[in-house]
C-alpha cells in the first residue's frame, strides 16, 4: 500500500510486528474500524486477509496486498474457509445497526459459529473490541450484548482478548458525528438526567494501537483490558468541549425527564447518523462508561494516549484535509453490500428516463466535475428539491440527504453519495448511483460521458424498478419534476470546474 508514514496511527507504537506467527484475519473489514486495521497491518509486515460480504473484486482494489474472501459468520461453510490457516482473527461484527433488541440474538448466534470454526481451525488467538460496563449492574441492551458475545467467544478453547472501550472519536466514527452535527446546529441544548453520567472517551488512533499493540504482545492473550483517553468527562462536558474548539455558544436547559426514543429520534433528523445507531449509542448514556483499571493495559503497551480536545482536533483536521480514511456509513445499511446490482436484474427496468447536453470540455474535466456531487457541494441550483426528499426519508427513518460522503476530492465504489450509494465507476465514462432512501421499488442514477467527434455527451439516466401500483404512481408523479432536476444537474456539472484529476477504483 502506497502509505506514507506520517498517516500511520501505529508508527510510533512500542511493540514490535511479529509477521512470522502468521496470516492474520480481520472480519468486518468493510467497517470503521476493521478498515483502519486494513491501512496498518500490511504496513508493519503483516500477511492480512480481510473478511467481507460484499463483492471481493471491489475491495480488492481498495485494499492491495490484502488477500480478500467473501464470507458470512451465519455461513458456516464460507466461514470455514475464510479461517483457513488463520493464526490470530480480529472479531469485529456486530448487528448494531438492526436497532432494537433484535441485534442481540443476531449477535450471541454470529459469536457462537465464529468460535466454532475457530476452534475447528486451531486458531491461536482472537482479539475482539466490545464496550465497557459491568454485565450484572449496566442498563444499557447495546453493552451489554458487547459483553455477551465475549463471553460467547470465551466458551471455547482459543484465548480471547476483550478490548473494552466506551466512546470512540475520530473523523468518520458515528459518535464523533453526533457531537459534531449537534454542536453545528442546536444554540440550545435540553438535557436528560443522563447527560451528567462519566464517560471515558478515546481516540480513534489510540483504539488501533492498542489493537495491534494487543496482537504483537502474546502474553495478553486470554484477558481484558480497559482501554480509555487520558481525561474522563460528563458527555454535557463533551458537548461543552467540542462547542468551545469551535468557538461556539451554546446554551444548556437541564429537564428531570428523559425519553431517549424521541431524542434518538430528533438526534437522527439533525445528524447523519440513523435512528438504529443513535438510538443503541444514546442508551448507553443510561450508564458510566469508565475505565476500572486502564492502567493494567499500560503494563504490556505504553505510550501516551491522548486528550479528547486533541482527538476532537485531530478529527477535524482530517476533515479539513479530506483524508477520512473509514466512516461508519461504510456499513450501513448492514445489507447494502448483498442488494441487488442494476446488471443483477433479470429484466431491465420498465421506468427509465434519459437526459442529455453536449459539452466541449474533456471527458476527464467533465468527470472531475461530475464526481463532486451531493455532501457539502450539493446538487446545485435544485439543491431544495433533493433536501426536501431526503428530509422526507429521515421523518421516515430512512438515510436521508444529510448522510453527505466521505470525501469530497475521491470517490470509491460502495462509497456514500447522500441517500446513493456507488455501484459502479468508470473512470472518465460512468458512475452509477444505487438509491438508499425509502422508496416502493428500487432506483438507480447513472452518468455516461460519451465522446462525440470533439465534444462530448453527457447523459444522466434514472432507472426505476417496481411491482406494486404505488410504486408506479410514485414514478409518474415524480417524472414531471425530472426535465427541470436533471438539466439543470448537467448544466451545472458541465459549468463547474475541477483540475485535480480524481483518483477511484474502477468497477467494470
Amino acid at each position: 500500500m502506497d502509505i506514507k508514514n506520517k498517516d500511520l496511527f501505529c508508527s510510533e507504537l512500542p511493540t514490535h510486528s511479529v509477521p512470522e506467527n502468521g496470516k492474520i484475519l480481520v472480519t468486518g473489514a468493510s467497517g470503521y474500524i476493521g478498515g483502519l486495521l486494513l491501512r496498518e497491518l500490511p504496513c508493519r509486515g503483516y500477511q492480512v486477509r480481510a473478511m467481507v460480504r460484499g463483492d471481493v473484486s471491489v475491495y480488492q482494489k481498495r485494499w492491495p496486498g490484502v488477500e480478500v474472501v467473501k464470507a458470512d459468520v451465519f455461513n458456516i461453510k464460507s466461514l470455514d474457509r475464510a479461517l483457513e490457516n488463520i493464526h490470530t482473527a480480529y472479531y469485529l461484527i456486530h448487528s448494531l445497526y438492526l436497532g432494537g433488541k433484535y441485534f442481540q440474538n443476531k449477535d450471541t448466534q454470529a459469536a457462537k459459529n465464529f468460535r466454532i470454526i475457530a476452534e475447528k481451525k486451531k486458531i491461536k488467538h482472537i482479539i475482539y473490541l466490545g464496550g465497557l460496563g459491568d454485565v450484572k449492574s449496566i442498563h444499557s441492551l447495546h453493552l451489554k450484548n458487547r459483553i455477551k458475545v465475549a463471553e460467547e467467544l470465551r466458551q471455547g478453547d482459543v484465548p480471547v482478548t476483550f478490548l473494552r472501550a466506551a466512546i470512540i472519536i475520530g473523523s468518520g466514527s458515528a459518535s464523533y458525528e453526533i457531537i459534531h452535527h449537534l454542536v453545528l446546529k442546536l444554540p440550545v441544548f435540553f438535557m436528560p438526567k443522563y447527560a451528567k453520567n462519566w464517560c471515558q472517551p478515546i481516540a480513534i488512533r489510540d483504539v488501533i494501537k492498542y489493537l495491534i499493540g494487543t496482537l504483537e504482545t502474546p502474553e495478553m492473550a486470554g484477558k481484558s483490558f480497559d482501554i480509555g483517553g487520558k481525561n474522563i468527562l460528563t458527555y454535557e462536558d463533551m458537548l461543552k468541549s467540542f462547542a468551545k474548539i469551535l468557538n461556539k455558544k451554546i446554551f444548556f436547559i437541564y429537564i428531570p425527564f428523559s425519553y431517549l426514543e424521541i431524542y434518538s429520534y430528533i438526534v437522527s433528523l439533525i445528524t447523519p447518523v440513523p435512528s438504529q445507531i443513535v438510538s443503541c449509542l444514546l442508551e448507553g448514556l443510561k450508564d458510566e462508561v469508565v475505565c476500572c483499571d486502564d492502567n493494567k493495559i499500560k503494563t504490556h503497551i505504553n505510550f501516551e494516549t491522548l486528550r479528547y480536545n486533541e482527538a476532537i482536533v485531530r478529527a477535524l483536521t482530517r476533515e479539513e484535509q479530506d483524508k477520512i480514511h473509514t466512516r461508519w456509513s461504510d456499513a450501513y445499511p448492514p445489507a447494502h453490500t448483498l442488494a441487488i446490482k442494476l446488471h443483477e436484474l433479470k429484466e431491465k427496468p420498465v421506468y427509465k428516463c434519459k437526459y442529455s447536453i453536449i459539452s466541449e470540455k474533456s471527458s476527464n474535466d467533465i468527470f472531475n466535475s461530475l464526481c463532486r456531487v451531493g455532501g457539502k457541494t450539493g446538487w446545485f441550483n435544485t439543491n431544495w428539491m433533493w433536501h426536501t426528499r431526503g428530509l422526507i426519508d429521515s421523518l421516515l427513518l430512512g438515510v436521508g440527504t444529510i448522510r453527505g460522503r466521505k470525501a469530497y476530492s475521491n470517490i470509491n465504489v460502495n462509497d456514500v453519495v447522500d441517500f446513493w450509494r456507488v455501484e459502479a465507476i468508470e473512470k472518465n465514462s460512468r458512475l452509477l448511483l444505487r438509491a438508499e432512501m425509502k422508496i416502493p421499488g428500487k432506483a438507480w442514477l447513472e452518468f455516461e460521458i460519451i465522446p462525440k467527434g470533439r465534444k462530448n455527451q453527457l447523459s444522466v439516466i434514472a432507472y426505476f424498478s417496481t411491482c406494486s401500483l404505488f410504486g408506479k404512481l410514485y414514478w409518474y408523479f415524480f417524472l414531471p419534476f425530472h426535465h427541470f432536476i436533471f438539466t439543470d444537474l448537467l448544466k451545472q456539472i458541465e459549468k463547474k470546474h475541477y483540475g485535480r484529476v480524481y483518483k477511484t477504483s474502477r468497477n467494470k
